[in-house]
C-alpha cells in the first residue's frame, strides 16, 4: 500500500479521535454534573498542557528528523490515557486523565499535519486529496459517538477510544517516514522565523479568529444540550460541520490559490462573523445543528490558507515546529482563553451572549486580515509572478 494511501486511512482514524474529545469531552463532563465554568476549568488548563506539549513533541520530531516514530508512542500513551478519562467520573481523575490525553493527543495534530503536507509535495497531489479522509473520519466518528453515549454510556466511549487509537497505531506502524529537507535544524533559523514582523503578524491573526472559533467547539455541544437537545444531535451537528469539510478540503488544488491566503483567510473570517451571529438568536436545537452547514466555508478554508501561508514563510528545516506553533495558537493559546472565558461567560450571561461576543471576535479578525493583505498581499503576488517567469 503507497504513502497517500496509509496517510488517508491515518487521517480518519486520528480525526476519529479527535471527534470523540473535542467536541463530546465538554458534553460528557455535563453529564458527569459538571457545570460550564468547571468544564471550562477543564479545557482551559487542557490549553496550557497542549502549550508545552506541541512544541515539545514538535521540536523532539525535528530534532529526531522523524514523525512516524513520535506518532507511534503519542498513539499507544493515547490510547491508555483515553480510557480512563471516558471511564471516571470523579471530578479529580476527570481532571488528571484529561490533562495526560491533551499531552499525548493534541501533539499529534501537527505532526500529522506536518506529515500530510510534506507527503502529498513528495507525491505530487493536493494537500487536501489527504486531509479529506480526517474531515470524514471527524465526521463519521462524531455521529457515532452520539449515539454510543446514548445507549451505550460512559464503557462504551471508553472501549471505542481505545479500539480506534490501536488501529491508528497499526496504521502509523507501516506508514513512510516524512521526507527529510536535508539541511540541520538550528536555532538561529527558528531565531529568524520568530523575529520576522510578517510571521509574528500572522500568528496575531490566528489567535485572533480562533478563540471565538475554540469557543463554539468548546460549548456548541453544551449550547444544544441546554436547548433541549439530545447526544445524538449533538453528534449530528458535528457530523454535519466534518462532512461539510470534505468538499472544501477536496478541491483544494482548485480554489486555493498562492499569494491570495491572507483575503481568503479575511473571507472565512467573515462567515465565521455570520455563522456565529445566527447562531445567538437561534432557540430551536435542530436549527443550530443545521446551522453548522456553514463550517463549509470557514474552517477549512481558514485552516488550508493558514497552512499554506505558514509554509511560505517559515524556514524549510523547521516545518513541523512551524505547524506545530499554528496548531499551538489554536489549540492550545486560543483554547485556555476560549474556555476559561467562555466558560465564565456562558455560566454568568448564557449561550446567546456568549455567540454575540465570538460573532464580533470573527469581525475584528476578518478586519485584522485585510489590513494584512493590504501590507502584504502585494509582495507575495510579486513572488508568485517571479516564480511563474
Amino acid at each position: 500500500m503507497n504513502a497517500p494511501t496509509l496517510l488517508r486511512g491515518f487521517n480518519f482514524l486520528y480525526f476519529a479521535l479527535l471527534a470523540m474529545f473535542i467536541p463530546f469531552l465538554p458534553v460528557y463532563l455535563g453529564e458527569q454534573g459538571l457545570n460550564p465554568a468547571q468544564i471550562g476549568f477543564i479545557i482551559g488548563t487542557g490549553g496550557f498542557v497542549t502549550i508545552i506539549a506541541q512544541p515539545l513533541w514538535g521540536m523532539i520530531s525535528d530534532k529526531t528528523r522523524t514523525i512516524r516514530k513520535v506518532l507511534l508512542i503519542l498513539l499507544l500513551c493515547s490510547a491508555v490515557t483515553g480510557y480512563f478519562l471516558f471511564d471516571s467520573s470523579s471530578y479529580v481523575r476527570l481532571i488528571l486523565f484529561a490533562m495526560l490525553l491533551y499531552f499525548f493527543l493534541m501533539p499529534i495534530d501537527p505532526l500529522a499535519e506536518s506529515l500530510n503536507f510534506r507527503i502529498s509535495e513528495a507525491a505530487g497531489i493536493s494537500y487536501g486529496s489527504i486531509r479529506t479522509y480526517g474531515a470524514l473520519g471527524y465526521g463519521v466518528m462524531a455521529l457515532l459517538t452520539g449515539y454510543v453515549m446514548s445507549y451505550f454510556g460512559s464503557q462504551g466511549m471508553a472501549l471505542l477510544f481505545v479500539a480506534i487509537s490501536l488501529t491508528s497505531f497499526v496504521v502509523s506502524w507501516f506508514m513512510p517516514d516524512a521526507p527529510v529537507t536535508g539541511k540541520p535544524v538550528t536555532l538561529d533559523s527558528l531565531k529568524h522565523f520568530l523575529s520576522n514582523k510578517e510571521t509574528l503578524l500572522f500568528l496575531v491573526l490566528i489567535f485572533i479568529s480562533s478563540v471565538p472559533a475554540r469557543m463554539n467547539d468548546t460549548f456548541l455541544g453544551v449550547y444544544i444540550r441546554e436547548l433541549g437537545g439530545s447526544p445524538e444531535l449533538v453528534g449530528q451537528s458535528f457530523f454535519i460541520a466534518a462532512m461539510s469539510e470534505i468538499i472544501v478540503f477536496a478541491l483544494s488544488f482548485w480554489w486555493l490559490r498562492k499569494g491570495k491566503e491572507l483575503i481568503i483567510i479575511s473571507i472565512s473570517g467573515a462567515f465565521y462573523f455570520l455563522r456565529f451571529f445566527i447562531s445567538a438568536w437561534i432557540s430551536d436545537p435542530h436549527l443550530l445543528a443545521y446551522l453548522q452547514i456553514l463550517q463549509i466555508l470557514t474552517f477549512p478554508v481558514f485552516y488550508s490558507a493558514a497552512i499554506q501561508y505558514l509554509y511560505s514563510i517559515v524556514p524549510v528545516e523547521w516545518r513541523a515546529t512551524g505547524q506545530t506553533v499554528l496548531a499551538l495558537l489554536f489549540f492550545g493559546v486560543s483554547g485556555i482563553l476560549a474556555s476559561y472565558a467562555g466558560g465564565a461567560l456562558y455560566e454568568a450571561f448564557g449561550g446567546k451572549v456568549l455567540y454575540l461576543t465570538i460573532s464580533v471576535m470573527s469581525f475584528i479578525g476578518m478586519l485584522f486580515g485585510l489590513i494584512l493583505y493590504r501590507i502584504y498581499g502585494s509582495k507575495h503576488a510579486n513572488k508568485k509572478n517571479i516564480a511563474t517567469h
